[in-house]
C-alpha cells in the first residue's frame, strides 16, 4: 500500500483509518492509547529498541479538554499520570511536543 501522493503543506499524508490499518499490519506488537487516535504521528525506531507509537502531546491534551470536557489544566494533569506516567512494557507509546 503506498501512502505517497502530492500534499498541501500541513496536510495529512494518511488519515486515522490507513494510520491504524498501517501500524496494525506493520507493527503488530505495538501498543495503541485508546481513544487517542487522531493524535497519532507515526512509528518511532530507535537504535536496539522497539518500535513504538508517537503521539502528538497537544492533540491528545486537546481530545481530552473536547471529548472529556476537561478544562485544560485537569487534561494536562491527567495527561502526564495516566498516559506519560503509564509504562506498560517495551512497547509503551512515545509522546511529542511538536514545536
Amino acid at each position: 500500500m503506498s501512502y505517497m501522493r502530492n500534499r498541501k503543506q500541513g496536510e495529512e499524508i494518511m488519515n486515522v483509518k490507513d494510520k491504524l490499518q498501517f501500524i496494525y499490519e506493520g507493527y503488530p506488537d505495538v501498543l495503541i492509547a485508546d481513544g487517542f487516535d487522531k493524535a497519532i504521528m507515526g512509528i518511532v525506531e530507535r537504535s536496539g529498541m522497539n518500535p513504538v507509537v508517537l503521539y502528538n502531546k497537544n492533540k491528545c491534551i486537546d481530545i481530552m479538554v473536547k471529548r472529556d470536557g476537561m478544562t485544560e489544566e485537569e487534561a494536562i494533569e491527567f495527561y502526564y499520570y495516566n498516559i506519560v506516567g503509564s509504562h506498560m512494557g517495551d512497547y509503551t507509546p512515545c509522546f511529542a511536543e511538536i514545536l
